[in-house]
């Protein structure tokens, strides 16, 4: 099978989203051929081949991050997608189509989707659908709305990565349309062990860790205030990621005076990104929403305990008092006695740790990909019946009208 991926954001490019579209490529590379196409920015070349998948990126304008794109790349992705794209596409005769992000991927996957004449699996990731931090969130933009239903209702299958994905999918969008659920996945990471005071941290420290690009849906602000509410904890925070708030929320630190309780490490590769997990005692998140929750894996995996609000696809797989604590939304009082109840007990942390560990390894990426590749072939088989239906429908119009 020769599957072409469309995704404007694709490693080291964009967030959750684009690294497991990564995965599911690479998986799937193995026993196919896979292509990507995607953005180019950041000086990053413009085709590349990395453990047998074609990378093909095409170039985007006034992106000047890595972890956030501005409307006018995303804008721009479009067009100069759907041209190399078709380019692409009358040199290699590929199979289907699988389109990362309704929006801004999913007019370019539609119409190459047509242009080739093959079948368009759509994948949504929650955030294209629903960001309740974003006041033009497509959900409260009628425009939008209707672009989204209509291409949800072209798509050949649909798929969404949690509950919360589809059921904002068929609230806001499409009811009629049920989706296919299938929950991201994660490598089976193996990290050496490194000892906290190469980071200059003690033993007899709590570190709280976060991940995330640093944007207002992530709410960091409110892990400030958590930290400054356990003052009297031998606590740190350790901050993950960057992002357009990285400055403000410096400057808060400092003003809070807070400045050695919450230490900002920026963007990290995946090994080091897994060497800090694993010196960590507990992961806190006071993100808005989360369409999946790729973060809460990755820190499972790495043995910690979990706080974070209820509201996202993250409740998938996290239960409260089991893989740590499910907070109400914004009940930053709550979060903060949960947050509390961890740093005090670290024989209950090992304990929900080993828990998580195990848990974690029900959301490899193998399964994942196996679960991609299952819709792919099913897709594929309902597409070619299909046509084989309309062709043989038409012949039989064309037979009557010359009778």
């Amino acid at each position: 099978m020769k599957i072409l991926f469309c995704n404007y954001e694709y490693p080291p490019l964009g967030g959750g989203g684009g690294v497991v579209t990564s995965f599911i490529a690479h998986e799937l590379a193995k026993r196919h051929e896979v292509a990507v196409l995607t953005s180019q920015a950041q000086g990053l070349p413009p085709r590349q081949v990395i453990d047998r998948v074609q990378i093909i990126r095409v170039p985007v304008v006034f992106r000047k991050q890595k972890t956030v794109a501005n409307l006018l790349s995303m804008m721009t992705f479009i067009p100069m997608a759907v041209k190399t794209g078709k380019q692409l596409l009358k040199n290699n005769a590929f199979d289907l189509i699988n389109t990362h992000f309704v929006l801004p991927t999913g007019p370019v996957g539609d119409y190459l989707a047509r242009f080739a004449g093959i079948p368009n699996v759509l994948t949504l990731h929650g955030g294209d659908l629903y960001d309740p931090s974003k006041l033009i969130s497509p959900h409260r933009n009628p425009l939008l709305q209707s672009c989204i239903s209509r291409l949800l209702r072209r798509a050949d299958a649909v798929v969404g990565n949690s509950n919360d994905t589809l059921d904002n999918m068929r609230y806001y969008y499409t009811p009629e349309i049920e989706g296919i659920r299938i929950a991201l996945g994660i490598k089976n990471n193996h990290v050496d062990h490194v000892p906290r005071i190469r980071y200059g941290f003690r033993d007899d420290e709590v570190l709280m860790v976060t991940i995330g690009r640093l944007i207002a849906r992530k709410a960091i602000v409110q892990l400030i205030e958590v930290v400054q509410a356990l003052e009297g904890e031998k606590i740190r925070l350790l901050i993950l990621g960057d992002g357009p708030e990285e400055r403000s929320l410096k400057q808060i630190c400092a003003t809070r005076h807070l400045g050695n309780k919450v230490i900002f490490f920026g963007f990290l590769d995946e090994s080091e990104k897994f060497k800090i997990l694993n010196i960590c005692d507990l992961f806190v998140s006071t993100s808005q929403h989360e369409g999946f929750g790729l973060a809460f894996l990755e820190a499972m995996q790495s043995g910690l305990p979990i706080v974070c609000y209820d509201k996202g696809g993250q409740n998938d797989f996290l239960k409260d008092q089991q893989t740590g604590y499910l907070v109400k939304l914004n009940d930053i009082n709550q979060f903060t006695k949960n947050c509390e109840i961890l740093v005090r007990n670290p024989k209950l942390r090992e304990r929900i740790g080993r828990n998580n560990r195990l848990r974690a390894q029900e959301f490899l990426i193998n399964r994942c990909a196996a679960m991609y590749e299952d819709v792919f072939i099913t897709t594929l088989s309902k597409f070619s019946d299909r046509r084989s239906k309309n062709a043989a429908a038409k012949e039989m119009r064309h037979d009557h009208k010359n009778t």
